[in-house]
């Protein structure tokens, strides 16, 4: 179920370029994945994922599908990335309880600051929303949606707009 409050990033958008942390304390930038210059070919498609937070039924679940269905999100097309705004260190022990090996970024400090870039950010309960954004490999948004906290999300819809892309 869409929710009305948050007003996310449209289709069409340029993404609002980020440089985070992973789980293991390495920055990971957006724009890594755009290069229109000298590497072309290493430009990946990016399904760029924003979850409220780590050790939660629903998130956890979300997670946890994505990571049984890993080659369809990281390959040499597309690159999975998923955002909370939880501790790098949280993300790091809930990778590992729960063998997600694909980044977990951290939108922890400033606060929130890349889920509000993207219109994801929930003012009042302090996390993100579950919102997707898939991105091509020019850095434009090809495909949204936004789920109220308790709705999960259908990973059947992001491996259709990836086809497409």
């Amino acid at each position: 179920m869409a929710i009305e409050s948050i007003q996310a990033i449209e289709a069409g958008t340029k993404a609002p370029d980020f440089e985070l942390k992973d789980n293991h304390g390495r920055t990971v930038r957006l724009s890594d994945f755009q290069r229109p210059g000298d590497h072309p070919n290493d430009a990946r498609n990016v399904v760029l994922v924003f979850y409220p937070f780590a050790f939660t039924g629903v998130c956890t679940g979300e997670l946890q599908a994505l990571r049984d269905e890993l080659p369809k999100f990281v390959n040499d097309d597309t690159q999975l990335l998923a955002v909370s705004n939880d501790s790098m260190h949280t993300l790091r022990v809930f990778a590992d309880q729960e063998g997600l090996e694909y980044p977990l970024l951290s939108d922890f400090w400033p606060h929130g600051e890349v889920s509000r870039a993207y219109g994801v950010f929930d003012e009042e309960k302090g996390c993100a929303v579950r919102g997707t954004f898939v991105i091509d490999k020019e850095g434009v948004v090809r495909w949204t949606v936004v789920n109220g906290l308790p709705d999960a999300r259908d990973l059947n819809d992001y491996v259709e707009v990836l086809a497409g892309l």
